[in-house]
C-alpha cells in the first residue's frame, strides 16, 4: 500500500507562480476526474446489451436479472469500503487503477466465453466488476474537495456529475459498434455479443492512462498552498484546516460514524434513491400497463427523464453555491418539494402531455438532490475523510434505496396495485424533503468545531 501513500511535494511553488499554477492544474485535474469517471460508466452496464443474445442462448430474464443485480450490490458496499481506502491513497493512482481493473474484467468477459456460461459465474464476475466500479467516486470526491473550496464546490461538482451521463451515453453506441465489428469480421472466433465488452474496455484502458497523466492528488502534493488559503474561503469559523493524513480509526469514529449529520443525510439518501429508481425503473411498465401508452412513446418519455437530469443537476449546484452560499440543505429541500408535487401529478394524470411533462420534471428535479447529498457529505467532514463520508451515504442509497425501489415497490404493486406503489414513492419524497429541511443551516465543517 505504500505505493498509494498520498504524496507531499518537497519544494513549494514560488509565491509569484502560485496563481498561474493553480489555474492551470485546477482545469487539468478536473478534466482528469471528469473523463476518468465517464470511463467507469463506459464499463458498468455493458452486460445489459449482451442480455438479448444470452436470452436467445437459453437464459431466462429472471436469471439474468439476478446476475445483473450483483453490480449494484457490490457497488454499494465497495463505495463505502473503498472510500475508506481512498481517503488514505493517492487519487492519481487510485482512480486509474479501479478503471483499469474494471476494463480487464470486461475484457475477460469478452474473450472468455465460459464467464457468461452460467448464472453463478456471471454473478461472481459482475460482483467483481461492481467492486472495482466502487473505486471511481471516492477519489473523485477527494480531488474535488482538495482543489475546489466550499463556495464554488457545488457548481464544479454538478458539472463533474454530468460525467455519469456522458459515460453512460457513449457506452451503448460503443458496445453496439463492438458487436457489429465482431459480427461482420468474426474476429477472435467468438460470438458477436462479446464485442459489447471488448471495445468499451479498450477505450476504458486509454481513458485510464489519460486520468493518470492529468490527475494530481492534492495542491500540497505539487507544492501549492491549501485551496482554502488560496481562495480565502474556509469551511469553518476559526479557519482551522484538517490537512494531516488520518488513520482509518480517526476517519471512521471521530469524523464520520460519530457525526449525526452524516447519518441524517445517509437516511435521506435512502428516500431520494427510492424516488429516483422507483420512478425510473418502473416508468415504462407503469405507462404501458396503466396509462396504455405504447412502448415507443414511453421509451421517449424515459429518455427525456434522464436527459432532464443534466440541467437539473447543474441548477442545483449553482443554487447551493450562489443563492445559499454553500448550504446544500435549502437547495435539496426546494428540489424535493417540487419533486413531491410532480410525483403527485404524475400518479394522478390521464392526459399524455401532462404525464410526459410530469415525468420530465421529476427527472429534472430529482438528480439535483442525488448530487447534493454526496456533496454535503464531502462538505461536512475534513477533506481527508471525504471518500468515507460519501461512501457511507452511497451505501445507504444503493443498498437500501435502490433495493427498496426494485423489490419493495414491485411487491407492493403486485399485492396492492399501482396506486399504493406510488403512495410509497410519494411518502419517500416527503420524508426526503423533511430531512433536507433539518440540515437547512449546515455549511461546511461547522459541526466539527469541537472535534479538532
Amino acid at each position: 500500500m505504500s505505493l498509494f501513500t498520498p504524496p507531499v511535494a518537497k519544494k513549494k511553488v514560488p509565491a509569484e507562480k502560485v496563481d498561474a499554477t493553480y489555474k492551470r492544474l485546477r482545469l487539468q485535474v478536473f478534466l482528469g476526474i471528469f473523463v476518468g469517471y465517464a470511463g467507469y460508466y463506459l464499463l458498468r452496464n455493458n452486460f445489459s446489451l449482451a442480455m438479448p443474445a444470452l436470452i436467445k442462448a437459453g437464459f431466462s430474464k429472471a436469471e439474468l436479472g439476478f446476475a445483473l443485480s450483483a453490480v449494484s450490490l457490490a457497488y454499494g458496499i465497495s463505495k463505502f469500503v473503498m472510500g475508506i481506502v481512498s481517503d488514505q491513497s493517492n487519487a492519481r493512482l487510485f482512480l486509474p487503477l479501479g478503471l483499469t481493473m474494471a476494463a480487464l474484467v470486461n475484457l475477460a468477459m469478452g474473450f472468455i466465453p465460459a464467464l457468461t456460461g452460467s448464472v453463478t459465474i456471471m454473478f461472481i464476475v459482475l460482483f467483481v466488476l461492481g467492486w472495482f466500479q466502487g473505486m471511481g467516486w471516492p477519489p473523485s470526491g477527494r480531488v474535488l474537495v482538495h482543489w475546489y473550496s466550499i463556495n464554488e464546490r457545488g457548481g464544479k461538482t454538478a458539472i463533474w456529475n454530468v460525467a455519469h451521463n456522458v459515460g453512460g451515453g457513449f457506452m451503448a453506441p460503443l458496445a453496439t459498434a463492438g458487436i457489429a465489428i465482431l459480427a461482420s469480421t468474426q474476429l477472435f472466433g467468438i460470438s458477436s455479443y462479446h464485442g459489447a465488452f471488448i471495445l468499451p474496455a479498450i477505450i476504458g484502458l486509454v481513458v485510464a492512462v489519460f486520468a493518470y497523466l492529468t490527475i494530481r492528488d492534492t495542491p500540497e502534493s505539487v507544492g501549492l498552498p491549501p485551496i482554502e488559503e488560496y481562495r480565502q474561503d474556509y469551511p469553518n469559523e476559526d479557519h482551522h484546516l484538517f490537512e494531516k493524513e488520518m488513520t482509518t480509526k480517526e476517519i471512521l469514529f471521530k469524523y464520520v460514524l460519530n457525526n449525526k449529520w452524516i447519518w441524517v443525510i445517509a437516511v435521506a439518501n435512502i428516500f431520494v434513491y427510492l424516488v429516483r429508481y422507483g420512478v425510473e425503473n418502473w416508468a415504462p411498465t407503469y405507462l404501458t400497463e396503466v396509462k396504455h401508452i405504447n412502448l415507443g412513446a414511453s421509451s421517449w418519455a424515459y429518455f427525456w427523464y434522464e436527459m432532464a437530469g443534466i440541467p437539473g443537476t447543474l441548477f442545483a449546484g449553482w443554487m447551493s453555491d450562489k443563492i445559499f452560499k454553500g448550504r446544500r440543505g435549502p437547495a435539496g429541500f426546494f428540489f424535493m418539494l417540487v419533486v413531491t408535487v410532480f410525483v403527485f401529478i404524475y400518479m394522478n394524470a390521464n392526459n399524455m402531455g401532462v404525464i410526459n411533462f410530469s415525468l420530465i420534471m421529476i427527472g429534472f428535479w430529482i438528480y439535483g438532490p442525488v448530487m447534493l447529498i454526496g456533496l454535503q457529505a464531502l462538505d461536512l467532514v475534513p477533506k481527508k475523510a471525504a471518500g468515507t463520508a460519501a461512501g457511507l451515504t452511497g451505501l445507504f442509497g444503493y443498498f437500501f434505496g435502490s433495493f427498496s425501489a426494485n423489490a419493495m415497490i414491485g411487491a407492493a404493486v403486485d399485492a396492492f396495485g399501482w396506486n399504493f406503489g406510488f403512495q410509497l414513492i410519494l411518502g419517500a419524497s416527503v420524508l426526503a424533503t423533511i430531512l433536507f429541511g433539518i440540515t437547512w443551516n449546515l455549511r461546511g465543517q461547522t459541526v466539527l468545531h469541537d472535534a479538532k
